[in-house]
């Protein structure tokens, strides 16, 4: 036998150069030398390489080398970042298509209609802020501006003493409830029960959302009624917090009897509404089973 055992240029069993108990064991070195090998390349886990594109110049702004086929959206995101400073993950909108939709964070890269190759869109959404800012701003701004007229009669109104001598009494009434925004007027139970019951519904909608994604999940649900009756409007409107926010602003706004607030009010609902729209629409996108009696922010209207 000539060359490493077990290797032969022909059946030795066939040619009858080998006793039986010989062919037997050189017979099993000899298949199990042309045993059929696995795939090589398909026993590797496949590395991906991203290529990352302006949206509109489709000029290449990055080639990401060697990325793991399980990683995320989110995960891209950084890398970016890390050669883009400016272009922070919230300020990223990445895509397939650069006029499609953006991806979510939670997306892994395997899993959409790419190659081993991606090539994917990257679009600045501009400056952003966080939701905790988005409040402050939403609830010091108008209370800012209604002190503002309060301590600055004179600048705001001149120096007729009709207006700069003692403050209207419901103005004194809004600049106390103010701080406080939940308010205290001392003729209107009703309002301020009702101001209350809001701010309680908003409360609870909060916490009944923060409870869907409990434990770091970031999978999407749809948010439907408690036990707690406050999440109960969840059974006609799709952003009830919307809703309530509202109903808190209409009540200061009557009891304040104030054309700045109510001009505020207004502005309110209409910002509000849009976001209840956008939200709405989302879940009708992906949720095929979303109730379909639910508005936005009015039960049976809007």
């Amino acid at each position: 036998m000539g060359g490493r055992a077990g290797f032969f240029e022909k059946d030795p069993i066939l040619d009858g150069s080998l006793d039986a108990p010989s062919a037997t064991v050189c017979t099993f070195l000899w298949k199990r030398s042309f045993r059929p090998r696995a795939n090589c390349k398909a026993a590797v886990q496949a590395i991906f390489s991203v290529e990352i594109l302006d949206w509109e110049t489709k000029k290449q702004l990055c080639f990401l080398d060697k990325v793991e086929p399980n990683a995320t959206i989110r995960e891209i995101r950084l890398m970016f970042h890390k050669l883009y400073p400016r272009w922070y993950p919230a300020r990223q909108s990445i895509k397939l298509d650069p006029k499609g939709k953006s991806l979510r964070d939670e997306e892994i890269l395997q899993h959409l209609p790419v190659g081993t190759t991606a090539t994917l869109y990257f679009k600045d959404l501009g400056p952003q802020i966080g939701w905790t800012t988005v409040f402050l701003i939403e609830y010091t701004g108008p209370l800012f501006i209604y002190f503002l007229f309060y301590f600055r009669m004179t600048f705001v109104y001149g120096l007729d003493e009709r207006f700069t001598s003692s403050p209207h009494p419901v103005v004194k009434t809004a600049y106390i409830t103010g701080d406080l925004q939940l308010g205290l007027h001392i003729t209107s139970i009703i309002l301020f029960t009702l101001l209350l019951l809001c701010e309680a519904g908003n409360f609870s909608i909060h916490v009944a959302l923060s409870d869907l994604r409990r434990n770091g999940s970031k999978t999407r649900k749809i948010p439907y009624p408690t036990k707690n009756p406050f999440t109960w409007l969840f059974f006609f409107v799709s952003c009830p917090n919307y809703t309530y926010e509202v109903g808190t602003w209409i009540s200061f706004t009557i009891m304040t009897q104030c054309v700045p607030v109510g001009l505020f009010t207004l502005l309110c609902f209409i910002q509000m509404t849009i976001w209840a729209k956008d939200k709405h629409c989302t879940y009708l996108r992906e949720f095929k089973d979303y109730p379909s009696h639910r508005m936005p922010i009015i039960p049976f209207l809007l």
